[in-house]
């Protein structure tokens, strides 16, 4: 039994496990400690980065927050959507975060998981079921109660016809089998295996929770903006390519421990927009234009502070941006290929160069903010003398152009990518250079979001860029195992599929640290990706906005914002 804090309980005759009273007073969740040892290691604690001390991104602030005002917000690429279960990109999940909350709420500081929708909830002995305590009192942005049946749809709705349009919300809910009602008040989560990584699951965008009705409605108009939330806000509008708009609720009064006050958001209203340009977000946020922006690249920062602004910044827990080789194309099938990539290119470089020093070079496969990240810099530093003699042995000479060669055909790469985070374009143009100094010729196709997704269903590349942000090991399992995302397209093996599938069902955290540890080193054994640099967000706010706040995944919050008022 794995209740989320100690307290009196009862037998629950379903599953053995022992069940709580209603939650405590706020003040008192707030310093709630995580008592078992299992929930200790579902709490997740200890992911937070340096940056991340308070969750808060905000500097300095007055006395007294000031309700009311429209946050004018200019994001660095336009949103998939504003579903919360199918989008997955950060300028995404900006505005979709706004309109929906979880089960649970992750705590930005200590990484613990605490109450949100669910005041508390019961885990089975073998992580099979997991029992959810409703609050009671929470509606929906059009009026309805919040009830079981909502849990029940939202995740069957994710396992049937939403699972191809929501890959990762599917991945969370991978050996599902189906979610009990016995009352208005109490779901059971059923799984056909252990399922560890679930508690802090249900704490992810994901996963949150939408009426009932949502479920029903096809998938592409949930992305559009037909989706039912019970978030600080709800979708006033949402053009495609243009931006969203999201108006406060009036009534909201659930907000998890880790928010800083209680009740209706402060601010009235947040614009946001696509403004592709970094320069012209700085600029607009200097001359009054935007109060906050996205993506601040290094060159901005003088701008942003020298107007009076901050840039705020927090580390992003996952997967840090890779290139993930397609194994079923030449030459990325040449295991030496790889394993000569990953010492063939200067990490440093890219962050001094490109990023800025809230970036951090790669050092493995799990950014170094996720729990059982296992550092494996040694394995990648900077060797172009290594990565030519790996090539020379593997019969990749040099020609005449400097590019290497073997059997006639030149050893050319090219790596898919959307510019979901607007120094990707760069970064892979300086990874160009570094790898033609070795005799690589890396080549660079830019897809819209729409084309990505073609190709990778068609399996339509040859290096596969992106990063997937989560604070949880199991974040490896579902990239990288050939049951679940499997960009790699490579086929079952004994190594790294049952490690990846053996810390699923470890209840023990040491344990389960040490086998994500023995799945990270498999996987740059086969060079399964090649880390590039961990993904921060870097966010610029003039100097009267407050309380714009990160979650435990480094996505913002405005529950907390606010802009002073004159």
């Amino acid at each position: 039994m794995v209740p989320n804090r100690p307290h009196p309980a009862t037998t629950s005759p379903e599953t053995g496990s022992k069940t709580g009273p209603e939650t405590r007073p706020r003040a008192a969740r707030a310093t709630a400690v995580v008592g078992a040892a299992l929930a200790a290691g579902l709490a997740l604690t200890g992911c937070a980065g340096p940056d991340a001390a308070s969750g808060a991104a905000s500097g300095a602030t007055a006395a007294e927050p000031t309700p009311g005002g429209t946050l004018k917000f200019a994001l660095g690429a336009a949103p998939q959507g504003v579903d919360p279960q199918q989008v997955g990109s950060n300028v995404s999940i900006y505005v979709a975060r706004q309109l929906a909350d979880s089960l649970t709420d992750q705590d930005p500081e200590t990484g613990e998981i605490g109450p949100w929708l669910a005041e508390s909830w019961d885990v089975s002995d073998d992580l099979t079921r997991f029992t959810f305590h409703l609050r009671d009192g929470v509606t929906f942005s059009d009026g309805s109660a919040l009830d079981s049946a909502d849990v029940k749809a939202s995740f069957d709705a994710i396992v049937g016809d939403l699972g191809a349009t929501a890959p990762l919300a599917a991945s969370y809910l991978a050996g599902y089998e189906q979610t009990k009602v016995p009352d208005e008040l109490t779901a059971t989560v059923v799984f056909d295996e252990p399922n560890a990584q679930f508690l802090q699951a249900t704490s992810t965008v994901s996963l949150a929770i939408l009426a009932e009705e949502t479920a029903a409605v096809d998938p592409a108009e949930r992305l559009q903006g037909d989706v039912v939330g019970s978030g600080p806000f709800f979708l006033e509008s949402y053009t495609q390519d243009q931006g969203a708009v999201v108006t406060r609720r009036e009534g909201y009064d659930w907000a998890p421990a880790s928010a800083e006050h209680e009740g209706d958001a402060y601010l009235e209203r947040i614009e946001f927009s696509v403004v592709p340009e970094s320069g012209v977000r700085a600029g607009g946020l200097a001359s009054d234009q935007f109060d906050a922006v996205g993506d601040v690249l290094p060159q901005d920062v003088p701008q942003i502070e020298g107007s009076g602004g901050a840039v705020l910044t927090r580390a992003n827990p996952g997967v840090p941006f890779v290139l993930q080789p397609n194994l079923t194309r030449a030459p990325l099938d040449d295991v030496e290929v790889r394993r000569a990539l990953l010492v063939a290119i200067d990490r440093q470089e890219l962050v001094d160069t490109v990023l800025s020093d809230a970036f951090e070079p790669a050092t493995g496969i799990l950014a170094s903010t996720t729990p059982g990240y296992a550092d494996l810099s040694d394995r990648l530093a900077f060797d172009p003398e290594e990565a030519g003699r790996i090539l020379d042995d593997a019969g990749w000479a040099l020609g005449p152009d400097g590019i290497r060669e073997k059997d006639g055909e030149p050893l050319e790469i090219e790596v898919t990518y959307t510019p979901v985070f607007t120094g990707s374009g760069p970064v892979l143009e300086l990874v160009a250079q570094q790898l033609r100094a070795v005799g690589v010729d890396l080549t660079l196709r830019q897809l819209t979001a729409a084309e990505q997704t073609t190709a990778q269903d068609s399996g339509d590349y040859d290096f596969y860029y992106y990063n997937v942000t989560r604070a949880d090991a199991d974040i490896l399992r579902t990239q990288f195992s050939t049951a679940q995302r499997n960009l790699s397209l490579r086929e079952p093996d004994d190594v790294v599929d049952p490690l990846l599938d053996e810390q699923l069902g470890e209840a023990d955290p040491a344990t389960r640290d040490t086998i994500a540890a023995e799945a990270q080193e498999a996987l740059l054994d086969q060079a399964l990706a090649v880390p590039l640099f961990e993904l921060a967000q870097s966010i610029g706010v003039r100097g009267d906005v407050h309380g714009v706040t990160f979650d435990a995944s480094s996505r913002l919050l405005f529950h907390d914002a606010w802009i002073e008022q004159e």
